[in-house]
């Protein structure tokens, strides 16, 4: 089943419960259809919010920067929904944080970034960000807004 983002989908994100292990029902079907199509869950689609499913709904939040909490609230249904990351800050240099450290990860885990993976967005990071929006038909800027966050959320990633 391919769940195609547009703007109906977005709407309906809006009209999700906030879902948690132990939930039961055809929202956690739907939950667990959505995963599915995203490669990050392969169990039964059984309507049950199970330790299998919360471990698909922390996998999506890794892919696309949201907190690995397992809940799926309405960033992660607007994810789901939308494929990819989705209100994200604009970082770029001298940016530093959690999120930074973040990008340097996804960047180094898909080969495009060799530096220190610190929280910092310094020469480095951004060189990293242009090759990144380059390879991929981006605006070469060097800046992490939407559409970079949302290709960088579709990149592979190759943890080994």
């Amino acid at each position: 089943m391919t769940i195609m983002a547009d703007s109906t989908n977005n709407q309906a994100s809006g009209n999700k419960p906030t879902l948690k292990q132990g939930d039961t029902g055809e929202v956690v079907k739907e939950l667990q259809l959505l995963l599915r199509n995203y490669y990050c869950y392969s169990g039964p689609i059984d309507g049950v919010l199970n330790s299998e499913t919360v471990g698909g709904v922390i996998l999506f939040q890794h892919r696309v920067f949201l907190p690995e909490d397992g809940l799926v609230e309405y960033k992660t249904w607007q994810a789901l929904y939308r494929g990819g990351a989705v209100n994200l800050p604009i970082v770029e240099r001298s940016s530093e944080g959690k999120l930074v450290k973040a990008l340097q990860q996804r960047l180094h885990n898909s080969g495009y970034y060799t530096g220190l993976q610190d929280g910092y967005f310094g020469l480095v990071t951004e060189a990293a960000v242009k090759s990144f929006q380059l390879r991929n038909k981006l605006k070469v800027d060097g800046i992490v807004g939407d559409h970079t966050w949302f290709a960088l959320s579709n990149t592979p990633i190759f943890d080994g």
